[in-house]
């Protein structure tokens, strides 16, 4: 997969790449990833990126033209109808099922706005989506760039050691994760559940949905709202919620 990301830090994107999931994928060639400075493209002697809006107002706008030719340069080294998507607080939230469409392309581009954001001539005429990882202020584009990468990344097959890592993450099938545990068996007074001792992996497999469903109700009800529950799901569901006192689910 190529991924290229336009931002005034190409540093910042670096450091955060360069080390575990996607520092593997990268290395082992299963991800690339590239940069493209606007302020490579000023040409001004200040080589000045920013500039006042029109209308007033407090802050600046990012240049048009340095932005839309580190745009346009981006997208060139892109596959043949890969998009180029503007981090934005404006666009729809980016949800692992974002991250799966991103993961099944060949690559995708990302814009890493800074000041008072994008001019909307180069948005309509460069941008094909945007995109939000939350409803806060960041200071830039950057972090919200890593925070997608990261997610593709770990979806592309090879990059994590054991697939099934990533079928089984947190929203892989809608829900949050079960409880995990390792040794020692009891800590500090604290036991590991025993049905995860007994080497009955159905038992286990039981379980662990139950937590799942369970985990999900209690945490992040908006999850389940638009999730039909099988039979057996809706009885795990039941059991938890009278094994932990808590009201009957209403899904």
């Amino acid at each position: 997969m190529q991924v290229e990301v336009v931002t005034l830090f190409p540093a910042l994107i670096e450091a955060g790449l360069s080390a575990g999931v996607v520092g593997r994928a990268r290395s082992s060639g299963r991800l690339r990833v590239g940069t493209e400075n606007p302020r490579d493209h000023a040409t001004d002697a200040h080589r000045t990126v920013d500039d006042r809006p029109f209308g007033g107002g407090p802050g600046m706008v990012l240049a048009t033209e340095p932005l839309a030719t580190a745009i346009r340069a981006a997208r060139a080294r892109l596959p043949a109808g890969a998009p180029m998507i503007a981090l934005s607080a404006q666009g729809p939230r980016f949800e692992q099922a974002g991250a799966r469409r991103l993961a099944a392309l060949a690559g995708f581009g990302l814009v890493a706005g800074r000041y008072e954001g994008i001019d909307q001539r180069v948005l309509d005429a460069l941008i094909d989506e945007e995109l939000s990882i939350g409803d806060y202020v960041l200071s830039g584009g950057e972090l919200p760039a890593l925070v997608v990468i990261d997610a593709v990344a770990r979806l592309l097959p090879g990059v994590l050691g054991d697939q099934q890592s990533a079928v089984q993450d947190s929203f892989g099938g809608g829900l949050l994760d079960w409880p995990q545990y390792t040794r020692p068996e009891s800590w500090e007074g604290r036991p590991v559940p025993p049905v995860l001792l007994g080497g009955n992996h159905a038992a286990i497999a039981r379980w662990r949905l139950k937590q799942s469903l369970g985990r999900t109700w209690q945490l992040r009800p908006d999850l389940l709202a638009g999730r039909p529950l099988a039979p057996e799901e809706r009885t795990l569901l039941e059991e938890f919620c009278a094994e932990a006192g808590i009201g009957p689910p209403r899904t």
